[in-house]
């Protein structure tokens, strides 16, 4: 397994990597080598996103908030203040690599609550469409203990299936997973591959490190969870040294995750098998034959709509048999898609006022129910 393969890359960057905590600073010289790996694969065609941690560190000495454990409003605060500082960061170590930083800020509902993943999803699409590195965090200053991720690892992993990633690289201090805590047991092994995790694999996970960092083995394990299963290969790399991707792609020790043979089509399994269409669209024969060749659905073959949904709810696909063709994901609600149905895509703006999607059901969000 490598990253040569791969042509969209989520990279999790962790605070005790990124800032230098006796100055509480940006590792500058590292970070620029990061921005050199990161522009080389865009070079080279691929879609990178960066996951990183670092706002409440780069803000502690600032804030004079020194003690290991900080109250949650002492926290959003810090992160309130380190985020500016974490974003500048970026934005002057990929800038001065010609690539064009974009921050999101995210919180476990935008990932739970399905219209809120869709709009996020909708807006990583198009910032990658734009030639962009979006560089995400949690959103600390508003996320509670009771609604946050807590580890940027389950982020990254979250946002690896949201735009569905080929690779996702969580780099670390350790360089992969042991069958042991390699610091306690000598005789701890290296795996390499791991092509399915089991109750054993998870059973190697252990605490948290000490240190700014709220991850640990176990949170990567979690991550490989999620990834996998959506279809993405995941790798734990050692990052502290320089330019940690260009090392890792050329051979450098690490655990590869590989994905889960039936990842790709679990979510499409979801929608078509799970989901109670909200609603119905009926479609004409040319827009039928489109969807039986892997199509997605566009307003202009679109005749009826019936049902009340909204944007990111399940609808039925049907012919004018009443037959279904098709569930999916509608990118419109009942009363636009009605507006635009049987127009073409370059007239929604003017219909609507606004300008949504192509395509009222885009092929990734929609299943076919008929050959």
């Amino acid at each position: 397994m490598s990253l040569e393969n791969a042509r969209r890359i989520v990279v999790k960057i962790g605070s005790a990597l990124l800032v230098e905590p006796s100055l509480a600073e940006p590792r500058g010289g590292w970070l620029a080598s990061v921005a050199a790996d990161l522009a080389a694969l865009r070079q080279e065609g691929r879609e990178v996103v960066v996951v990183s941690s670092g706002a409440v560190a780069l803000a502690r000495r600032v804030l004079g908030l020194t003690r290991r454990t900080l109250r949650l409003e002492e926290k959003q605060a810090a992160a309130a203040v380190g985020q500016i500082r974490l974003a500048g960061a970026w934005d002057a170590a990929l800038g001065a690599e010609g690539l064009r930083a974009a921050q999101l800020l995210l919180t476990l509902e935008d990932s739970e609550d399905r219209r809120r993943y869709l709009n996020a999803r909708a807006t990583l699409q198009t910032l990658l469409g734009l030639g962009c590195v979006p560089v995400i965090n949690e959103n600390d200053t508003v996320a509670t203990a009771e609604i946050r991720f807590g580890d940027n690892d389950r982020l990254a992993a979250r946002v690896a299936e949201m735009i569905g990633a080929d690779a996702l690289i969580l780099f670390s201090d350790i360089d992969g997973l042991y069958t042991a805590d390699p610091r306690v047991d000598p005789g701890a092994a290296h795996l390499p591959v791991v092509e399915r995790i089991t109750d054993e694999i998870m059973a190697m996970g252990g605490e948290p490190p000490p240190g700014y960092s709220s991850g640990g083995m176990r949170t990567k394990l979690i991550a490989a969870r999620i990834a996998t299963a959506a279809g993405c290969a995941m790798a734990i790399a050692k990052g502290e040294g320089m330019n940690p991707l260009a090392a890792l792609r050329g051979g450098g020790r690490c655990t590869w995750f590989l994905p889960a043979p039936e990842g790709r089509t679990a979510r499409k399994r979801w929608i078509g098998g799970s989901l109670q269409p909200q609603g119905a669209l009926v479609v004409d024969a040319g827009a039928a034959g489109a969807l039986r060749r892997g199509g997605s659905l566009l307003p202009a073959g679109v005749r009826q709509v019936s049902g009340e949904f909204v944007r990111g709810d399940a609808v039925s696909v049907r012919d004018g048999e009443g037959r279904e063709l098709a569930r999916g994901l509608c990118a419109y609600d009942s009363a636009d898609a009605a507006r635009i149905a049987g127009h073409r895509s370059d007239e929604i703006e003017t219909l609507l006022g606004w300008r949504g999607r192509d395509e009222i059901i885009h092929r990734d969000d929609l299943v076919l129910t008929q050959d």
